[in-house]
């Protein structure tokens, strides 16, 4: 089967280290978690036969729901038809000020929301998704004068990835999503980053803050307990080095294009960090 790839520009995409991380995954798992899906790279390289996939974006979410259902799927790619002729700047702030009016908003039809999602995150600056407190999106118009907001083989290669294997999609708290992860299961946390600086997480209202940093660190000791296959993506900090202390830390380096100035985009150091040694799987 031909292997998809993220449809959206997400913060911390795993598309450019993907074969890196492929080569830490165990040879042999049973059910795939992924508590943070964001573009999902890893699932799309992955092709798990069962899967459960979460993201507490629920927009993001959404749009999964929608490619997996073919009529939503449908009326969404007819939907994006539309953003993609009527694109200008004046025509991207009013889509994207859909949100403030909540009850109206609310109301929108499903895959009329996932291409909201999309066409933002296409025409937006720099692909940057970032909401505020009040959880509306805020991003400026990214000055394009055409915008592809789709490709159409892509999409139908994720749909009949839905479709034909045993995948759950959830919009939770990532605790939540891997409540039923038992012995055997592999489970990849990708959370938005720490760091010892200043850190973008603004993806939900509620942002990740170093306490959710050390909650998701509680939660990955607890799976690990139950036997399961963990490992985890983040920057080396300070905070991270010694949350995960007694684990295997894999060090690798990353080109990151999404912050909101040239000189937050640079060359990063990241760690995997796993409960098993790849060589004794």
């Amino acid at each position: 089967m031909l292997k998809g790839k993220p449809f959206v520009k997400w913060a911390g995409g795993k598309r450019s280290i993907i074969d890196k991380l492929i080569k830490l995954v165990p040879e042999d798992f049973n059910t795939y978690y992924e508590p943070f899906i964001g573009g999902g790279a890893m699932l799309f390289e992955l092709q798990p036969k069962k899967a459960v996939i979460n993201d507490y974006n629920k927009e993001l979410i959404n749009v999964y729901e929608c490619i997996k259902d073919e009529n939503k799927f449908s009326n969404m790619c007819s939907e994006l038809n539309k953003h993609e002729m009527n694109h200008s700047e004046e025509y991207y702030y009013q889509i994207r000020n859909l949100d403030k009016d909540k009850k109206k908003f609310n109301r929108l039809i499903d895959y009329k929301r996932a291409a909201r999602t999309i066409y933002l995150n296409k025409a937006c600056f720099n692909g940057l998704y970032r909401v505020n407190s009040k959880n509306e999106f805020n991003v400026p118009y990214g000055k394009k004068n055409k915008v592809n907001t789709y490709d159409g083989s892509n999409l139908g290669i994720i749909h009949c990835l839905l479709n034909l294997f045993d995948i759950k999609i959830l919009s939770t708290d990532f605790e939540e999503a891997v409540k039923d992860a038992k012995k055997g299961d592999f489970i990849y946390f990708d959370p938005p980053y720490d760091s010892d600086t200043s850190a973008f997480n603004s993806y939900t209202e509620n942002g990740f803050d170093k306490e959710e940093q050390r909650r998701l660190a509680k939660v990955f000791k607890e799976m690990d307990k139950r036997g399961c296959y963990v490992m985890l993506s983040n920057y080396n900090t300070v905070l991270i080095k010694e949350l995960y202390k007694d684990y295997n830390f894999n060090y690798i380096t990353a080109q990151r294009n999404i912050g909101a100035k040239a000189k937050d985009r640079k060359i990063v150091e990241e760690v995997i960090i796993t409960n098993y040694n790849k060589d004794e799987d």
